[in-house]
């Protein structure tokens, strides 16, 4: 927890299948080894990038996903995350399958059917299994708006320990930050960004929020995404080169600023997010294809793969962002990793 709350990396941990979209177990594990090594505070399996189907008792991948990572990071000291979905009832049985694995935390999942007084108290059913991290989703991928009310209730529950803000848009944003704020949880309630189109910018920022006409500081101290399932080891530099920019450093924070437009960009082509982002789990497998972690880019739905022309812009940010890859170093351990 202490790890957790001073904030890290926590990459969403990918799905590796086979040509066969059957589970690839030796690239799986490889996978987990890549963001150890890489120097990731934790991972969070079983989350959107895993694909949410794997939650369908009828694909029945949930169980062995979340016990090959726990297995592969054992010995580690790595913060485990266990994504949960659907109602009460099936929140609470994956938290406790999760919890019966060795995770830590649950990252719990919208679940729209629910208003917002039945999603507070879905979240306290859960952390009396594990604690929880709330979760602000983008309505593209499955999520739904939220009220600034809704996130000072959620955060005054003491089993909520964090929340992955993930709406894409600021003034979501502001309504989890303002909500945290009016609970009186900025101390010791860790944000993490999940806003991909907006990561360094998240992590650098002073957030000031104004509560009862006084000025309270919050800020993001790490980040759980989606984009960093690929380039782990330059992503664990960026939130090192963040803590130093938030100390003071202005030119940490220049480069930041600037490198903030660069990452955001890729991250428009890995996502494709000219396409409503119907190919962000395909381009986040096209990444690590290119570098070997996987084998191709199937996904459970053989309809889930790159839209038009997306190819062509990661080929584009590819090349024009050398600096936010970390080829090298996956290609000096890949084949340790695969063993």
């Amino acid at each position: 927890m202490a790890r957790f709350q001073r904030g890290c990396v926590i990459p969403a941990h990918p799905l590796a299948l086979d040509a066969e979209r059957k589970l690839d177990e030796r690239r799986q594990r490889a996978l987990t080894r890549y963001y150890l090594a890489s120097g990731a505070g934790g991972i969070a399996v079983g989350v959107h990038t895993t694909q949410f189907a794997i939650h369908d008792p009828k694909v029945g991948l949930l169980a062995p996903v979340l016990e090959l990572a726990a297995e592969t990071a054992a010995g580690s000291d790595a913060v485990l995350v266990a994504g949960a979905c659907g109602d009460t009832a099936q929140a609470v049985a994956e938290a406790e399958l999760a919890a019966s694995l060795g995770y830590h935390l649950v990252l719990l999942s919208p679940y729209p059917p629910l208003d917002e007084d039945a999603l507070v108290e879905r979240a306290r059913a859960v952390g009396e299994v594990l604690p929880v991290i709330g979760f602000y989703l983008q309505p593209a991928v499955g999520g739904r708006e939220l009220s600034r009310g809704f996130w000072a209730r959620l955060a005054a529950l003491e089993s909520v320990v964090g929340i992955k803000v993930a709406p894409f848009d600021r003034y979501r944003t502001l309504d989890v930050l303002h909500g945290v704020c009016a609970a009186g949880r900025n101390g010791d309630l860790a944000l993490y960004t999940g806003n991909d189109d907006h990561i360094l910018a998240d992590l650098v920022a002073p957030h000031r929020v104004i509560v009862d006409g006084r000025p309270v500081e919050v800020e993001f101290v790490g980040g759980l995404l989606g984009q960093w399932a690929v380039w782990a080891r330059t992503a664990v530099d960026l939130l090192d080169e963040a803590r130093r920019a938030r100390a003071g450093d202005d030119a940490a924070l220049r480069r930041l600023l600037t490198l903030d437009g660069h990452l955001t960009d890729a991250n428009a082509a890995i996502f494709d997010a000219a396409n409503g982002y119907h190919g962000c789990i395909p381009g986040i497998h096209e990444v690590l294809r290119r570098q070997g972690l996987l084998a191709g880019r199937w996904c459970l739905d053989p309809a889930e793969e790159l839209s038009s022309g997306q190819l062509a812009e990661l080929d584009r940010v590819h090349a024009a962002y050398p600096h936010l890859r970390d080829d090298a170093f996956v290609a000096e351990h890949l084949n340790t990793w695969l063993s």
